[in-house]
């Protein structure tokens, strides 16, 4: 009974930063019967022509989707799931998938959403934690759930439902989804009121930096979010259209997008995948007032042509995470974008943070319960004091992102118990307090403004200096000819920490030796990337646009293993790195200066 009051305490903080919808303030209470579904149903009852949903040339009222939706819950009934019963869905950002994921939530079942990226071991994995009772699969990727299968414990042939799309025959090794909801007649049979504390999702993490982790998100956390992002960060209303070309199984998408439209009665446009071509077509056609975006994404459309659709928009405000300073401008400028509120936010975190004033660079101001505390910069392990305690830092500082957990901020972690204990934190400012861990390095600016530095292990040590790979490849981005680049350290013999490489995505026409002189002229020796890749290819980055650094990282500055062409500082020019210098680099004969 002592949690109510801290709530009621939070609810009015939150109301104070906008207008957030009264049934997402109720659904703060673990026993409020709300999900997804109820929201919908409720909205179907209300305003049953609202526009809803919209997809290429198709479009939905609540009315209309809350009956699909029916039909769907109905289809899963009779495959057997129910309270509780998790079913796994692999499939592209296309009208199916939110139909299942709102069905399921009928029937107060769970719906794990896999990255559509993630193939074998990783993809095994995936589905393996999340223990579905049934997968659900586009028929787009039924070949990787196929290559599988026989890896799979609790689940066989039988178990897996395909959903087809435009034109596809019924896959002969798989269970006929769209035939099992064509035959299913009515709505599902009752289940009981919904609670708000009950699990909704799983969204699983990108995998950068391992395997997959399944992040639990329950009811109360998507109907706060909704709220949050739908009438204080976008303040939306019906009658408005956000655009969201990002995955759906990005939380994001979850989040910024669909809980936005569902908790405000805006109309929520959907593309399949994110075309940085035709995103400006999609735009106008949808007549969007908001889009959700990552940073990359706005890069991606920095680096596209000028066209006409590009300014003959409707938009007013824009939310995502990841867009960098040395782009924002940029972007608002040539767009005519008239807000950005970024945020941060990790997808199982307790610490987000909004910058509803639009200042570029800037995640927000630091928050009741949020500290940002000294740590080793390059491990992420926390320095404590004398006393045993972590410290804050102030302005001009970096340090690590907490979150504290207490019954406002609640951390509800991953599938995994292992997973969720590994970001706890005890004892960090007082005894006895705990705290979850963000992994996150955040810098504290005047007047409690917080901007993202970067992640643990992207930082790296070289020539007793901490080198942030964000702010290296920020400075990079804005050398001529450079499109986009990705920064990180490798392990060069001989030498302590590691070296700074570049992998770079260029336009026609690069010059080297312009860069060289940027370089030199801009960075200091500490920061500059030791090893040059100039890619062929584009950028590597994960289903969520984040750039891959492992990868890179562990095919390093070998010729031998890399294909693109490669260039090493000598000190003041960068020269082709071929088989014998790598071998004098290797054995020592040619040391870093």
């Amino acid at each position: 009974m002592e949690r109510w009051p801290r709530l009621a305490t939070r609810v009015s903080e939150l109301r104070a930063m906008g207008r957030l919808a009264p049934h997402a303030i109720r659904a703060l209470r673990p026993s409020a019967p709300w999900n997804a579904s109820r929201l919908l149903a409720r909205r179907a009852a209300r305003e049953p022509a609202g526009a809803c949903l919209a997809y290429a040339d198709r479009r939905w009222t609540f009315g209309e989707l809350d009956r699909e939706v029916d039909r769907t819950a109905r289809a899963f009934q009779q495959a057997g799931i129910g309270p509780g019963d998790v079913v796994a869905i692999v499939m592209d950002s296309r009208p199916e998938f939110l139909l299942a994921v709102t069905a399921l939530s009928r029937l107060r079942a769970i719906a794990a959403l896999l990255n559509t990226n993630v193939t074998g071991r990783a993809l095994t994995h995936a589905i393996g934690i999340g223990k579905p009772k049934l997968v659900l699969v586009g028929a787009e990727h039924a070949e990787k759930v196929r290559e599988v299968l026989p890896s799979l414990e609790r689940i066989d042939a039988k178990q897996v439902f395909v959903q087809r799309d435009d034109g596809d025959a019924p896959d002969p090794d798989f269970a006929d989804f769209d035939a099992c909801v064509a035959a299913a007649e009515g709505g599902p049979e009752d289940v009981g009121p919904p609670r708000a504390d009950e699990c909704m999702c799983y969204i699983y993490t990108s995998g950068t930096t391992g395997l997959p982790k399944a992040a639990i998100i329950r009811n109360q956390r998507w109907l706060l979010a909704g709220g949050l992002f739908g009438a204080a960060i976008l303040e939306l209303r019906a009658g408005d259209t956000v655009y969201v070309p990002l995955p759906l199984y990005h939380s994001n998408a979850i989040f910024a997008g669909w809980g936005a439209a569902h908790t405000t009665g805006a109309c929520m446009a959907l593309r399949r995948r994110f075309s940085a071509s035709g995103f400006w077509s999609d735009v106008v056609r949808f007549d969007a007032t908001a889009f959700v975006y990552i940073g990359e994404l706005c890069r991606y459309l920095l680096n596209q042509p000028e066209r006409e659709e590009e300014r003959a928009h409707h938009l007013r405000v824009a939310t995502g995470n990841g867009l960098r300073p040395d782009i924002w401008g940029r972007f608002q400028e040539r767009f005519r974008v008239p807000l950005i509120r970024e945020f941060y936010g990790a997808t199982e975190g307790n610490a987000p943070l909004v910058n509803l004033a639009g200042r570029p660079g800037m995640v927000g101001r630091l928050q009741a319960g949020q500290a940002v505390v000294r740590c080793d910069l390059e491990t992420g392990e926390l320095l404590r004091n004398a006393a045993g305690l972590c410290e804050r830092l102030g302005p001009g500082e970096t340090g690590l992102l907490l979150g504290r957990i207490n019954g406002v901020t609640a951390y509800d972690g991953y599938v995994d118990a292992e997973a969720t204990r590994e970001k706890l934190v005890d004892g960090a400012l007082r005894p006895g307090d705990r705290w979850f861990n963000s992994g996150d390095l955040l810098t504290v600016h005047e007047h409690g403004w917080i901007s993202f530095a970067d992640r643990v292990g992207d930082t790296f040590r070289w020539k007793g200096e901490n080198v942030s790979t964000n702010e290296v490849a920020e400075i990079l981005n804005g050398a001529p000819g450079v499109l986009e680049s990705n920064v990180y350290g490798v392990r060069v013999p001989g030498s302590e920490g590691r070296a700074g490489m570049a992998s770079l995505r260029v336009a026609e026409g690069f010059s080297l030796e312009a860069f060289n002189a940027f370089v030199l002229e801009r960075l200091p020796v500490y920061q500059r990337p030791y090893f040059l890749r100039l890619l062929r290819d584009e950028m590597r980055v994960t289903g969520t646009f984040k750039h891959q650094k492992n990868d890179y990282r562990r095919e390093g500055y070998d010729p031998g293993a890399v294909a693109d062409p490669l260039y090493f500082l000598d000190g003041e020019r960068y020269v082709p790195l071929d088989a014998e210098l790598f071998e004098a680099l290797r054995t020592g004969r040619v040391a870093l200066r």
